[in-house]
Formats: C-alpha cells, sequence, structure tokens
C-alpha cells in the first residue's frame, strides 16, 4: 500500500506517487518527465503515440449479477469478473516501482448528481488533461475527498494479445459493482473522458436524469440550446459561439431542475483550426491547455492543417479559458435542441424543422459519418448509425434514453432542428462541406425565432420540413436537391438513405 496526504491508494509498491500536483507542476513534469513539448502559445503539446482516437473494439463491460439485466449486451462487450481480476493484478503488478500521478475531480456541476472521480495514471499529461477536463474540487474538499469511482490508466503497458480478454494489445474495462475501469495498452486521452462519459450515462437514468452525447450554450435571455452530435460534427464549434455563453462542449445531464454540465472543460478537434474560423476555441489553447498529436514546426508554432500524425489532432482546456463560459455550468431547460449529422452523401438539408415524432426517430437513429480520425482505423466519411448520437458510450438500452427525452420535451417545450454539417451537392469527391458560417447563420436565425415566419416545405423523400429562406444564406443552398448538378442521382441517392433510415429504425420499435 501507498499513503499519501489524501485517503488510503492501493497501488502496490509504486516508487512514488504524485497526489493532485497544481496546474503548473503537472505542466513542467509533461516536459521534464513524459516527453511533451510546450508551443509558442504556451500549450504542452502530447503524443499519443500508435492509438490517436477511441479504440471501442477494446472496451469491455464486467458481466456480473447487479447490473447484468440492465446493461445492452448487443452494444457492450461482456467481460468476467475473473478476466477484470486478473487484468487488474497485471496492471498493478505493473505499476510496482512506477512514479504515477493521482487526481481527484469531480464530474457533474449540479451537485444533486455529482460523482467524485479519482484517476491514477502514468503520464503527467494525462493527469493535468483530466484536471483541465473534469470539475476541480477545492483544497478543502480534497482534504476528505473519498472516490466514488477510480479510473487506473496504465497506457503504456501494452496486453499480450495471445492471452488479453480482448485479443488484442489494448483495453478498457469498467466494472460496475467495482466502480472501478481500467485502461491500458493505449495512451489516446480521449479514452479517460469517455469512461467517465460511461459511467455518468448508467448512473444519471437511474434517477430520472437524461445524460446526453451534446453541447450547450445560453443565450442573452436565459434560453439554453442542446447540441446533439457524434465527435466531427460541429458540438464544440457551434457551440462556442461568441453571442451566447458556453455551459459545455460534450456531455450533460437534464434533470427537472434543468441542464448542466458533466465536465469542466473542452475536448475540441483542431485539424484546420484558426482564429478567424474559431477564435474562441482557438484563443483558449494558452498554458494550462493541452495540444494532442499536433504537429509543431520548428519554432514550435502548431501547425493545425498538418494531419501527417492523425485527422483527430484535439486540444483540451478548462472552461475556464472560454472567455464567455457559464460558471457553475448549468442552465434552465432548452427551447431549441439540434441534432447534428455529418451526412457524408450530401442529401439531408443543411436545416430542417421535426415534428416530435421525427425528433424520436433521428434521434434513435442517430445517422451521421464518422469521420476521419475519430476513431482507430477511420480514414474517409464512413456512413454509420449510432443511436441516440452516442451508442459508444451507452451501457443500457436505447430506449431508455429516448423515453428520458421524449418525457423532458413533452414537459417542457423545445423545438427540435435537424442540422447537416456534412456536404451539399453530392458526397466527397462530387459536392462540398457546407460552409461553416451558414451553419451559424441558420442556428443563429433558428434561435431567435426567424425561422418562425417563414414557409416551410416537406422534403418529397424524408418529410422534413425545410425552411424557403434564412437570412445570411442563398435560397438555393436550403434545398440539397437543387445543389446537385445531377438531380435525378440525388434522388436515388436520398431514397437509398431513407431506406436505410426506416431498416435501422426498426431495431427500436
Amino acid at each position: 500500500m501507498i499513503r499519501t496526504k489524501g485517503p488510503e491508494l492501493d497501488l502496490g509498491r509504486a516508487a512514488n506517487v504524485f497526489l493532485n500536483l497544481s496546474t503548473d507542476e503537472l505542466h513542467q513534469h509533461a516536459l521534464e518527465r513524459d516527453a511533451c513539448r510546450v508551443a509558442d502559445n504556451g500549450a504542452i503539446v502530447a503524443f499519443s503515440g500508435k492509438y490517436t482516437g477511441r479504440s471501442p473494439k477494446d472496451k469491455r463491460t464486467v458481466r456480473e449479477p447487479s447490473t447484468e439485466s440492465e446493461i445492452w449486451w448487443e452494444n457492450n462487450r461482456a467481460l468476467t469478473p475473473e478476466e477484470f481480476a486478473r487484468t487488474r493484478d497485471e496492471l498493478f503488478e505493473y505499476a510496482e516501482g512506477r512514479e504515477l500521478y493521482v487526481v481527484d475531480t469531480y464530474a457533474g456541476a449540479d451537485p444533486a448528481y455529482r460523482i467524485k472521480v479519482r484517476f491514477v495514471v502514468e503520464r503527467a499529461y494525462h493527469a493535468l488533461f483530466m484536471k483541465q477536463l473534469l470539475i476541480r474540487p477545492s483544497a478543502e474538499e480534497l482534504e476528505s475527498f473519498v472516490p466514488d469511482w477510480t479510473i487506473y490508466n496504465f497506457c503504456r503497458h501494452s496486453l499480450n494479445p495471445e492471452t488479453s480478454a480482448t485479443g488484442n494489445d489494448a483495453i478498457i474495462a469498467l466494472d460496475f459493482a467495482r466502480r472501478q475501469v481500467l485502461i491500458a495498452g493505449t495512451e489516446y486521452a480521449g479514452e479517460l473522458k469517455k469512461s467517465v462519459f460511461t459511467i455518468m450515462n448508467f448512473l444519471l437514468p437511474r434517477q430520472g436524469v437524461m445524460s446526453m452525447h451534446c453541447s450547450a450554450n445560453i443565450g442573452e435571455s436565459g434560453d439554453v440550446a442542446l447540441f446533439f452530435g457524434l465527435s466531427g460534427t460541429g458540438k464544440t464549434t457551434l457551440s462556442a459561439d461568441p453571442e451566447r455563453r458556453l455551459i459545455g462542449d460534450d456531455e450533460h445531464g437534464w434533470s427537472e431542475q434543468g441542464v448542466f454540465n458533466i465536465e469542466g472543460g473542452c475536448y475540441a478537434k483542431c485539424i484546420r483550426l484558426s482564429a478567424e474560423g474559431e477564435p474562441e476555441i482557438f484563443h483558449a489553447i494558452r498554458h494550462g491547455a493541452i495540444l494532442e498529436n499536433v504537429v509543431l514546426d520548428d519554432s514550435g508554432v502548431p501547425d493545425y492543417d498538418d494531419p501527417s500524425l492523425t485527422e483527430n489532432t484535439r486540444c483540451a482546456y478548462p472552461l475556464e479559458h472560454i472567455a464567455n463560459a457559464v460558471h457553475p455550468s448549468v442552465g434552465g431547460h432548452p427551447k431549441n435542441i439540434v441534432f447534428l449529422t455529418c451526412d457524408a452523401l450530401g442529401v439531408l438539408p443543411p436545416i430542417s424543422r421535426l415534428s416530435r415524432e421525427q425528433a424520436m426517430f433521428y434521434f434513435l437513429n442517430g445517422y451521421t459519418a464518422k469521420v476521419a480520425g475519430t476513431e482507430a482505423g477511420v480514414t474517409k466519411p464512413e456512413i454509420t448509425f449510432s443511436t441516440c448520437f452516442g451508442a459508444p458510450f451507452l451501457p443500457m438500452r436505447p430506449k431508455v434514453y429516448a423515453e428520458l427525452l421524449g418525457n423532458q420535451m413533452d414537459r417542457h417545450g423545445a423545438k427540435v432542428w435537424l442540422i447537416n454539417t456534412g456536404w451539399t451537392g453530392g458526397g466527397p469527391g462530387v459536392g462540398s462541406r457546407i460552409k461553416l458560417r451558414y451553419t451559424r447563420a441558420m442556428i443563429h436565425a433558428a434561435f431567435q425565432g426567424l425561422l418562425d415566419q417563414v414557409d416551410y416545405s416537406a422534403d418529397p423523400v424524408f418529410g422534413l420540413q425545410i425552411p424557403h429562406a434564412c437570412p445570411d444564406v442563398p435560397s438555393e443552398v436550403l434545398n440539397p436537391r437543387m445543389t446537385w448538378p445531377d438531380m435525378n442521382a440525388y434522388d436515388q441517392a436520398a431514397l437509398e438513405l431513407q431506406a436505410l433510415f426506416v431498416k435501422n429504425h426498426q431495431q427500436y420499435v
């Protein structure tokens, strides 16, 4: 056992344990002990090695009596308690004689639904990452901190594929009975934050709270908006709006009191990031922030246009780095809900208004394209259905989350919009990505009620209500069929996608 100033840590015989170091101390450790660099903007630059995105095939959930009936096993690969224990023993043996970092955090900005999460990691950059990504307890709170969950990340230990539970060198294993997570073989920091999200996606619905893979912001009048979507669809970019205050960029709960952030920081894609296009994110990258897998030039300037390491370059920073962030990161009930989809076929309209029935249909389908780099092996856009816009992080069956969303919508009222941030005029190589300035203009118009005053037409294939006009957006952009050089080709592609929608939805009926 190792004893520190805090509670006892079951870490075997580690050489040293650095407990709750400050941001400045972790910054220095990352440079001196973790082979990281510093960019000219002051951010730490870290490299995650072989894995530059999540590895969902290596994620496992322990199958045990107390939670077995609640888990969606078609979506969560099972691990026996014995396999978990063997893996844990192997990792704890590996930890002997090593220097480790312990970071104590909260998940959940609303104290009524908050959990205490302890991270035990071997890389200083991972410690800094989680200190900035979750909610930081006060010094007084740390004195009596006893974790509800512990996440162990011995990322530099590769498992033997011939004997490991995954058949691979990496594992992300969750045990809801032990309240522990084991991570090994992958140094990608995103596995840490998504493990917390998976935990909250199990705990919150049990308390009648809707857990959501979405960003959230709030307008001057107090109107809250939610942005659902997978990585690469624009959640972080579109919620970081200079005209609205940011609640959070990725993970939230929706209780009877309103919306609250699960995290205390942001984890944004930064490929092709620019000060002109995304100023809030660009200027949030400074001392205390982390750049992950971003190429630097010889003078330490980040080259955000360089995808040579991965398309999934990332930046992580605390909410305080966003000038208009909300503290604490909570808000009322949302007036607008946006479903973001990156349509790789280029057939969905850039904005459409959904009925309640359509909202539930698209929520359960969760259609998008996996954008290059967000998962290991994804190098070009791939059509996918990720139910509830977050299937990889859902321990429970989709019906649980859909019913919670439907109930909250009915009780509190909200307009629902489908926004395509993907292609128009055809798919990759034929069409082009919808311009960010058009997407922002459409969202602003929707939130300001300007689209309540225009005429709509129902799309003949999808039945979506498409506005005839939107301020600052050319009218021909609003109707996707009109952007295709070959309208017959559009009709065929749209019919094929609608057939896929209907087929995929059948499993949830």
